[in-house]
């Protein structure tokens, strides 16, 4: 009885100390581990106001997809936002 309830022990122990691998995402980009080069390519992105994916590079795959990420983002927000202009009278070249 002992062994059996050392072993339910031993088993419960290995299944608590065993790392998840559920997939972690940023903005639908996979992340190999913590996802802080994607996090890092996105700050950049918004600090240089990155709006055109292909402006995004760098030495890191996660840094780019980050970078990406913004600039994806912003590049649908930039072009409801044209779309908004062409259908005013409102002069948006001040934007």
């Amino acid at each position: 009885m002992r062994l059996q309830t050392l072993s339910g022990c031993m088993a419960l122990l290995m299944a608590c100390l065993t790392p998840s691998v559920e997939a972690q995402e940023f903005h639908g980009y996979p992340c190999t581990q913590d996802c802080s080069g994607h996090e890092a390519g996105y700050a950049w992105a918004e600090r240089n106001d990155i709006t055109d994916p292909d402006d995004c590079g760098g030495n890191s795959n996660s840094f780019i997809e980050g970078c990406m990420a913004y600039a994806e983002e912003h590049e649908e927000s930039q072009s409801v936002r044209s779309e908004d202009c062409n259908e005013t009278t409102d002069d948006c070249d001040s934007e």
